[in-house]
């Protein structure tokens, strides 16, 4: 089958969806329309432009990369241009494609923003074919939590847009349970979700037996974050609980990432002499994190109380509990029940860094057998629930491929 797979984020960048279309590729003919790569860091990455690369073929996909401004260091005005820039084109190019070249179905994987999704819904209806979409984000209450944008008109507008593309979807795919209610309440048929999860990169799910060369990390009891330092995972309060645990040397916070927040948490931990308990290494490549993982006792994840975070499940919950690895959170929500029905962690409220500290302790008391058998059993929870091959396997049933 000939597929239009259109999303803003792909390949070099690291998304889910990168994993869809070179499965759909293997027996398919696959076309993505996307951006030029820029995200996390804001800008192009190397050997990459707005007429570098614009075209390519990787793994038999032909990808279209139409012209956009990156994303800087993710400010509202440069950030809204990377999206206005992104629909532009991508509208414009997809119209093209609808005018010259038919293709079966379009599949789009629709992060933030909501628009991305666009230039699917333009192809659908001049061509009338099927349109099935991936939600990961929801909108506008993304807008209202991480954009902090509560102005009514504005939100109008967006409610308005994503009740267009719904409507014009065949198939809504949710990779949170906690989306149907919203998404429904949009004026969609209940019948056209489907609960379709996120996965653990395959390197977290079959590590390499090789160890890759890491840093030197602060030794004791390691406590590990690894993702995304921004807004959404609430470190003030994470730092909270590392100043009540200060004086328990032995309880490491080892961070990992990058982020809109690290300025402020590096300032932070120097003010507040915690550089002897608190570790912030920066990023690494994807190749380097089960290396780091296996040096981890327990696995920390957390984010603020607000209705789109408590409506979501963190994929790095995935990457946690196919790593074999126990899980603290600090979280409300969807997140926190999955660890909770998995029994691989314990969970706390949002913000509760008080009772984060004290179950921190309690797991430093815990047995290392003990403190094994909850990351066992969240692997064997992802293996039945979340392997990346079983979901994949099901996204061909879903499209009607098989």
């Amino acid at each position: 089958m000939k597929i239009l797979f259109i999303t803003q984020y792909f390949y070099p960048e690291i998304f889910r969806g990168n994993d869809i279309a070179f499965y759909l590729a293997r027996e398919n003919n696959v076309t993505v329309v996307t951006a030029v790569p820029n995200y996390p860091k804001g800008f192009f990455f190397e050997g990459y432009g707005t007429f570098c690369k614009s075209r390519e073929t990787i793994n038999g996909i032909r990808i279209v990369r139409v012209p956009t401004i990156p994303r800087g260091k993710a400010g509202k005005v440069r950030l809204s241009l990377n999206y206005l820039t992104y629909l532009l084109f991508a509208s414009l190019y997809t119209i093209k494609l609808a005018l010259t070249e038919k293709f079966d179905f379009v599949f789009v994987q629709q992060l933030s923003p909501v628009t991305m999704a666009i230039p699917g819904v333009l192809y659908k209806k001049i061509r009338n074919v099927p349109l099935y979409i991936w939600v990961l984000d929801l909108w506008p209450e993304s807008l209202q939590s991480v954009g902090d944008i509560n102005n009514r008109l504005v939100l109008k507008i967006f409610t308005s847009i994503a009740k267009i593309i719904y409507k014009n979807s065949s198939k809504i795919l949710i990779s949170s349970r906690g989306f149907r209610n919203s998404i429904i309440d949009k004026d969609v048929n209940p019948e056209k979700l489907i609960f379709f999860p996120n996965w653990a990169e395959e390197i977290f799910e079959n590590p390499p037996t090789e160890i890759v060369e890491t840093p030197t990390l602060l030794s004791g009891f390691r406590v590990m974050f690894a993702g995304n330092i921004g807004e959404a995972q609430d470190f003030p309060s994470l730092m909270q609980a590392a100043l009540l645990l200060k004086g328990e040397k032995d309880i490491k916070f080892i961070i990992i990432g990058e982020g809109r927040k690290k300025r402020w948490l590096e300032t932070f931990i120097i003010e507040n002499k915690l550089e002897e308990t608190v570790q912030l290494l920066g990023g690494f490549p994807i190749s380097h994190m089960p290396s780091l993982f296996d040096k981890a006792d327990i696995m920390l994840v957390s984010l603020k109380d607000e209705l789109i975070f408590n409506l979501t499940t963190p994929a790095k919950i995935q990457a946690y509990m196919a790593s074999s690895k126990p899980i603290i959170a600090m979280m409300n929500g969807e997140g926190a029940a999955l660890i909770k029905e998995a029994e691989c962690g314990f969970a706390v409220g949002a913000g509760e860094f008080e009772k984060l500290s004290n179950q921190i302790k309690d797991l430093h008391q815990f047995p290392s057998d003990k403190l094994k058998e909850y990351g066992e059993r969240g692997r064997n929870y992802y293996n039945k629930f979340f392997n990346k091959q079983s979901c994949l396997e099901n996204l061909s049933k879903i499209l009607e491929l098989e």
